[in-house]
């Protein structure tokens, strides 16, 4: 296929479209609050879950109230040879209603447990809120390694070109022991860095796409109207400067106090435990709720029956009836027993549900808390030792092959040894806060306030506007 004058100046005017526009876009910067404010303010999750909460308290009201009375009409007795309603005096025209009221005290057991249930939906906003800053953190973080990467690459990459040119001139000029082998191994290194710049480039990318996810800005109120997808900017840069994180609960951390049960007593405060004692509270309602089976159902009922008069004119009394209704729970065997003891058993599993959720808890931290440690001992030896080893080795190298004293592949390797040396000293700093981001999540103690909350939601709306106009600053 043959492309034309005009299709190849169309085709590189496209392209130069193309790179401004990435080049604008990649100019805007997110930094690690915003990214978290962003998130956490629009979550549509948060929003439904205020929804379900609202639908449980209407419900727990609803659930409170007598079902409605009913009402009955009917014309009884009637002769079917004349159809009249004054030739027999048991014809009538009757109305009737009837009330049925639920066994013992299950409506009050019932709103009760829904108000129980419709607690629990704070909490949940509080864990998810938790998890949401522990996500975006390490997401935050894989883009900043990324794009720290990417910069220690290009910052070597003039270094390497040079050292291929005055390679590649040595050796056309005779001078010294410079070899062929030696400029096709400084050419292989320059193609090998640009595939680690392709491949950070790559990381860089995919991670921004995934952090895109969470920063969308949106608006309840607009639920019923069609999202807008294209308000987010495709590309974008993280801040330059790695963020501080701190440790929380510090002091239970410390290996000198550290106690598992201590521990458990202080995740006893996370929102996720704290959503399951609300989850037994509700259970042992339940259970109440089955226990009134045994109590009979009661109905009370009336009727007014009409009579016409007689055919000789004389009158007819009319007539008036109640009674009461009710069943007898007699046979609870099979049916009853089986109830309450179902709703026992279900009471007793959520209790397992928070050991197993504890037990969880104490091996994570456990974990991240190891791998702390490992990753502080790491920082210790590439800040106090390795780079600065690495950095002597590499100048060393360079002023002995500059001087005809030493091997060119000796130079190469110490560069290399160099620039991988910074890289994971850069990674070792990123997977520690993303460590800590871990650990945190942890310690996200309950603070669900309704007051607090609604103070919340009120700034949400102000926030989301000025975030939408400044949250990208410019590079």
């Amino acid at each position: 296929m043959r492309l034309n004058v005009s299709s190849l100046t169309l085709l590189s005017t496209s392209l130069m479209l193309g790179l401004s526009v990435f080049s604008a876009q990649a100019e805007k910067v997110v930094s690690l609050e915003q990214a978290i404010t962003l998130a956490q303010q629009n979550d549509p999750w948060l929003h439904g879950s205020r929804l379900k909460q609202s639908a449980v308290e209407n419900r727990s009201i609803a659930s409170g109230t007598l079902p409605d009375p009913k009402v009955s009409l009917g014309i009884m007795n009637l002769p079917t040879d004349t159809w009249d309603l004054d030739q027999e005096g048991m014809t009538q025209l009757k109305v009737g209603v009837s009330q049925m009221f639920p066994r013992g005290d299950s409506l009050k057991i019932k709103q009760e447990q829904l108000k129980i249930e419709s607690t629990k939906f704070p909490l949940l906003r509080e864990d998810r809120k938790a998890k949401l800053i522990s996500q975006v953190s390490q997401l935050w973080l894989d883009a900043y390694l990324a794009q720290q990467t990417i910069k220690l690459i290009e910052a070597d990459w003039a270094l390497f070109e040079q050292m291929a040119e005055v390679t590649k001139a040595s050796y056309s000029n005779v001078v010294g022991k410079t070899r062929q082998q030696d400029v096709i191994r400084a050419q292989l290194e320059i193609v090998q860095l640009d595939d680690r710049l392709t491949s950070q480039k790559q990381k860089l990318e995919t991670t921004i796409a995934r952090l895109n996810e969470w920063l969308h800005i949106y608006d309840a109120a607009g639920l019923n109207e069609s999202f807008n997808f294209d308000t987010q900017p495709l590309e974008f840069r993280v801040s330059k400067k790695l963020p501080t994180i701190h440790l929380n609960n510090s002091t239970v951390l410390k290996a000198s106090n550290y106690s598992r049960n201590l521990l458990a007593q202080e995740l006893s405060n996370h929102p996720a435990i704290l959503a399951i004692d609300i989850k037994r509270k509700a259970s042992e309602k339940a259970v109440e709720l089955a226990k009134q089976q045994y109590e009979p159902q009661w109905g009370v009922n009336a009727s007014y029956a009409y009579r016409d008069n007689m055919p000789s004119g004389d009158s007819r009394a009319d007539l008036f009836s109640v009674g009461v209704t009710f069943d007898l729970p007699l046979f609870t065997e099979n049916r009853q027993d089986k109830q309450v003891a179902a709703s026992i058993a279900d009471s007793e599993t959520i209790k397992t549900e928070k050991l197993l959720l504890t037990k969880q808890m104490i091996s994570m931290v456990e974990k991240e808390l190891r791998q702390l440690k490992r990753l502080s001992d790491r920082q210790s030896i590439y800040q106090e030792q390795l780079l600065k080893q690495t950095h002597d080795q590499a100048e060393a190298s360079l002023t002995a092959y500059t001087n005809d004293d030493g091997d060119f592949a000796e130079v190469v390797r110490a560069r290399i040894a160099e620039l991988n040396a910074r890289i994971s000293a850069l990674r070792i700093d990123v997977d520690a806060l993303k460590t800590v981001a871990r650990i945190n999540y942890f310690f996200a103690h309950s603070q669900s306030n309704s007051n607090a909350e609604h103070k919340s939601m009120q700034t949400s709306h102000k926030t989301n506007q000025h975030l939408s106009n400044q949250q990208f600053g410019e590079k």
